[in-house]
């Protein structure tokens, strides 16, 4: 297999993953609060990559270690956090259309921080996926109006730490095993999750009833693919193609977000999914127009 092909299948198996991660994360939902489910999510994941990947870490050289923890925090941590908040506020397909500003932060932080350079056809995408955003956020506010849409900015400032974590890992971080950065990535935020973990009150109001052993389950699947074996997928992307071209993959995540989200009873009307066409074809000039 070729690289290109490469390329590909880590960008397919990425959408798919992290397209059904949302529904996953809804499920978990139910037994967990967000703070619980995100901290104990880390946790897992931790736990299962320093397992696997631990012999990797001797491969970090000291100076790699400033850029690990930065990654860690602005491309895993919070973000993990700001997710579970907002599936709790609003439909999971809204959540996964909204991750599709990634790509847009990926570039607009390249820019502003790494002295990129843009072209004309890049401002009118951009512009157009803020455009899109607006009638998603204020069309699902009025269709939902159970619904807290100030959650919306969650996923939004998320894609922020995703832009800036992509950005570093293609700069700092291109020289070293995907598995050894994601395995300190790990490393780094273990501890801080154990801390979270127990100021919410997990380990005294854990009871193993049949709902929160449900949600264990999808915290679990969630560890294992949506976030361990999916980051060092997206990590090795990002090593082999260009950051805007890896965070791509959230032109793909809405459609298996939807797909999900219709088969547990969300609806989106005809305006909506528009919008979501709008926001990813602002993308499509963005990555295009190099």
């Amino acid at each position: 297999m070729n690289q290109q092909q490469r390329k590909w299948v880590f960008l397919i198996i990425l959408s798919l993953v992290w397209g059904s991660s949302y529904i996953l994360i809804k499920k978990a939902l139910l037994g967990f609060e967000p703070i619980t489910l995100s901290a104990l999510r880390i946790t897992t994941s931790s736990i299962l990559l320093l397992i696997v990947g631990f012999p990797s870490l001797k491969k970090i050289q000291k100076h790699h270690w400033k850029y690990i923890f930065y990654t860690a925090f602005l491309g895993t941590f919070f973000p993990v956090f700001l997710f579970s908040f907002a599936v709790q506020g609003i439909d999971s397909a809204i959540v996964s259309m909204l991750n599709s500003f990634t790509p847009f932060n990926t570039f607009i932080i390249g820019i502003l921080v790494f002295g990129f350079s843009y072209k004309n056809k890049q401002f009118i995408g951009i512009t157009l996926g803020l455009i899109g955003t607006l009638v998603l956020i204020f069309n699902g506010a009025a269709m939902n109006p159970d619904q807290n849409y100030w959650f919306a900015l969650l996923p939004i400032i998320a894609t922020f730490g995703y832009a800036m974590n992509v950005n570093i890992v293609k700069k700092h971080l291109s020289d070293l095993d995907a598995l050894a950065i994601i395995t300190g990535n790990f490393l780094m935020m273990l501890p801080s999750a154990i801390v979270v973990l127990y100021l919410s009150g997990f380990f005294s109001t854990f009871s193993g009833n049949e709902l929160q052993m449900d949600s264990l389950l999808y915290v679990v699947i969630l560890a294992i693919f949506g976030t361990g074996i999916a980051k060092v997928l997206y990590t090795k992307l990002v090593q082999i193609s260009t950051p805007v071209y890896a965070s791509s993959v959230t032109y793909l995540m809405p459609l298996v977000a939807i797909f999900w989200g219709s088969l547990d009873g969300e609806k989106l009307s005809v305006l909506q999914l528009f919008a979501g066409l709008i926001i990813m074809f602002g993308v499509y000039l963005v990555n295009r127009a190099k």
